[in-house]
């Protein structure tokens, strides 16, 4: 089972012809709204993966609520655990150029009021898997790490946006999964170098940097590995990242090897980059198997 603690939002796209620069207005074709949020897009990608996903997060008590939670829902995640507060529902404004190229803004909103403690102790165990990000407020996730560790989950954390956590919780993590960006942060603070390998040195943990169109490489106590980006016609990257590590975790958490994980992760993210959408685009267990197999 997957416990995935993260950010529920509303996303509107802006599929433009150019990225404005500042001060520059672009106008496009039309808007796509669709769920999203980190954590939320992570659990769809495991659920549609395969995996059993209970989820914990918050929304508000607004119009931007059920639009944001309709696909963890049509995904058969548990939403027990999400809590309605006072605030606005989460918020993602995202500006896609033709090459698939994207830059966001977040509204946090009723994101840093969710609390881990609404997750039972009786969910955390050696059978389960933790899935953290760092969109919800960082106290929450260190605390949700400390707890899981000590009840023997595995904990596999994006740490997206980059972002210090207390008492360096991400030592604490089994599996680190960052991008460049959040890997040269890590390296300014942690490490004498930005790579896997020396991020996995530093930190103790299992380390995958995700290089965009390059593919990945990984550090871990299984080994080093380095995997090419699948061959793709990119329409859209924002999903990419949230969907390698959904179905990363729900790889992991049937028991794969890690090599085969970051294979299956590697192929999902792929199909993902040639549609359109963010939670919209994560791929079914299904498609990924008929590729994988290609």
């Amino acid at each position: 089972m997957i416990v995935c603690f993260g950010s529920i939002n509303l996303d509107l796209i802006f599929p433009l012809p150019a990225l404005p620069a500042p001060g520059q207005t672009i106008c496009g074709p039309d808007l796509l709204i669709e769920p999203g949020g980190k954590g939320a897009n992570q659990a769809v990608a495991a659920a549609r993966d395969g995996a059993q996903v209970v989820f914990a997060g918050a929304v508000g008590r607004d119009p931007l609520a059920e639009g944001a939670l309709a696909l963890l829902r049509a995904s058969g995640i548990d939403l027990s655990r999400v809590q309605r507060t006072e605030g606005n529902t989460g918020c993602a404004g995202i500006c896609v150029d033709p090459a698939g190229h994207n830059f966001v803004a977040v509204a946090s909103g009723a994101n840093l009021a969710a609390r881990q403690d609404s997750l039972e102790d009786a969910l955390l165990g050696r059978g389960t898997t933790v899935l953290l990000q760092n969109e919800c407020a960082a106290e929450q996730t260190a605390a949700l790490i400390a707890r899981a560790r000590a009840a023997g989950c595995r904990i596999v954390l994006n740490l997206a946006p980059a972002g210090p956590l207390p008492q360096g919780a991400q030592r604490d993590v089994d599996v680190l999964v960052v991008n460049e960006d959040e890997a040269a942060w890590l390296a300014t603070r942690m490490a004498s170098g930005s790579n896997a390998a020396s991020l996995h040195a530093a930190l103790g943990v299992d380390v995958v940097v995700t290089l965009g169109e390059r593919g990945l490489e990984a550090d871990a106590r299984a080994g080093h590995f380095r995997l090419d980006a699948r061959e793709v016609d990119v329409v859209d990257t924002t999903g990419a990242g949230d969907c390698f590590t959904g179905v990363l975790a729900a790889a992991l958490d049937r028991g794969s090897p890690f090599e085969a994980a970051l294979r299956r992760a590697n192929v999902a993210a792929g199909l993902c980059c040639g549609r359109r959408g963010t939670q919209g685009s994560m791929p079914s267990g299904p498609e990924t198997e008929a590729t994988l197999a290609e």
